[in-house]
């Protein structure tokens, strides 16, 4: 994966980052009630690891019938320590934090995301506007505010999870941006699913999970709409915006996602989320699009 290129000036957004902006901004707002469902009968380690195992070995070898070759030894230990981080840290927390938590708050909470990416950027000399620094502040302000609702306030557990999933997700994205290039094109996405889906696997080993519940049809579907579209789909356009597009724009479902699974967890499964909380939300994504306007100055 190459770094971040900004889109020449003047050319708009092809048909493929625009695609890839709608896979990223309404299959993966969907794909966080997914996971709740799937709680249902997969632990959330196996859960993660398996669906990331499967959509990374379909997608290699349909890469590989195309002639792509292998990842070398360095893009395997890159996808390894990128894959561990955004995939076994990263998804791991997060289907962890919804045991506990509903999944529109932990969307919520993930909307910081940004505000994290645009903090580990200091360390490459990427120095925030005066409006970027006003987003960070404001967006924190909102997650303090989430921590202090109903949904989080009754599982700390649940907030040690998230908060550890974003950490790790922002270190993981800006890793393979700066510092840890995978293979070229879908063959490194697919050698980061098999990396991070090996890690999650070690990790639902070494927590002692299993699989004590009987399978259940909506565990069954919810688990394959997440191979299918929240990794073989969305996760991919995930990582080709960060290869293709700005690091702002690749983040921009996080001001998207939230709203979707809010509405999503309230309407299909009964999520309570309180007026306060709400209220949180909104303060946490209007600090994500002052961010934006900021970097697009």
């Amino acid at each position: 994966m190459n770094q971040t290129a900004s889109l020449p000036a003047g050319t708009g957004l092809s048909p493929r980052i625009l695609a890839c902006l709608a896979a990223t901004w309404l299959v993966w707002g969907s794909t966080y009630l997914a996971i709740k469902y799937a709680l249902l009968s997969f632990p959330p380690f196996f859960q993660m690891g398996s669906r990331f195992l499967v959509a990374g070995v379909v997608l290699a070898l349909w890469m590989r019938g195309r002639g792509a070759p292998w990842p070398n030894r360095r893009q395997w230990l890159n996808a390894l320590v990128v894959g561990g981080l955004m995939l076994g840290g990263g998804m791991g927390g997060t289907a962890t934090a919804e045991q506990s938590v509903g999944s529109g708050l932990v969307v919520a909470f993930i909307a910081v995301m940004p505000l994290m990416i645009a903090a580990l950027n200091l360390l490459w000399r990427v120095i925030p506007s005066r409006l970027e620094l006003a987003g960070i502040a404001v967006g924190l302000v909102g997650v303090l505010m989430l921590t202090l609702g109903q949904g989080f306030g009754a599982s700390p557990a649940g907030l040690v999870a998230i908060t550890t999933a974003c950490a790790c997700w922002a270190v993981g994205s800006v890793l393979s941006q700066r510092a840890l290039p995978l293979a070229p094109g879908a063959m490194g996405f697919a050698s980061e699913m098999l990396a991070g889906g090996l890690v999650l696997m070690l990790l639902s080993l070494g927590s002692g999970e299993t699989l004590s519940q009987p399978l259940r049809a909506e565990a069954v579907l919810a688990w394959s709409y997440l191979v299918v579209f929240g990794s073989l789909i969305a996760f991919n356009a995930y990582m080709l915006l960060l290869a293709e597009a700005s690091a702002s724009l690749a983040s921009s479902y996080s001001f998207v996602n939230p709203v979707i699974a809010m509405l999503l967890g309230v309407a299909v499964a009964g999520e309570v989320i309180s007026a306060f909380e709400w209220l949180a939300a909104l303060v946490v994504l209007v600090g994500v699009v002052l961010l934006m306007l900021g970097r697009r100055r």
